[in-house]
């Protein structure tokens, strides 16, 4: 997959406006999920270095990935992927190291110094690694719609892409 396929736009064959609307939310997807469920928790499936997939930016043998689930009432909406290159050290490092379960979304969108870049949206299928990634929890579903964006803190830059499931739908904010 190259990363050109990712669009700046959601085009033909766009999801319906409720996806949409997740799809294109401007703030933090935890605090969007916190207001639509009565118990939010973030599962931790697995953090530290690795391989990143082929179409993220950077170009490092190993960078520090971090996948999470985002549950609402017990229940996988999201699926997140993080991917912090190892060719720059500082803070950011760091704090994604240390951050176990907790919301990196809280981080990005309270610290004054990130700055985020445009959302990027592709619909996956089996023949992408980070559908393959989410299936588990994808009740089945053949495509999954995804975004990605870039967050800068100094010279650092984080990759974080979310996946939503097919459970998305049960939530009403």
């Amino acid at each position: 997959m190259k990363r050109r396929q990712w669009r700046s736009r959601l085009g033909p064959g766009a999801p319906d406006s409720r996806l949409a609307s997740w799809l294109s939310e401007p703030d933090s997807l935890t605090a969007r999920c916190r207001r639509a469920c009565t118990q939010f928790r973030i599962r931790l499936l697995r953090s530290g270095l690795m391989r990143p997939i082929a179409d993220e930016a950077t170009r490092q043998q190993l960078a520090r990935v971090r996948e999470v689930l985002l549950e609402c009432d017990g229940v996988p909406v999201i699926f997140a992927h993080s991917v912090l290159s190892t060719a720059t050290n500082g803070r950011l490092t760091r704090w994604l190291a240390g951050l176990g379960s907790r919301s990196l979304g809280s981080l990005l969108f309270s610290f004054p110094g990130f700055k985020r870049g445009q959302l990027e949206f592709l619909r996956l299928d089996a023949r992408h690694p980070l559908y393959r990634l989410a299936a588990p929890w994808a009740a089945g579903e053949r495509q999954l719609w995804a975004r990605r964006s870039e967050h800068r803190l100094g010279r650092q830059v984080l990759t974080v892409t979310e996946v939503f499931l097919p459970a998305i739908y049960r939530l009403e904010k």
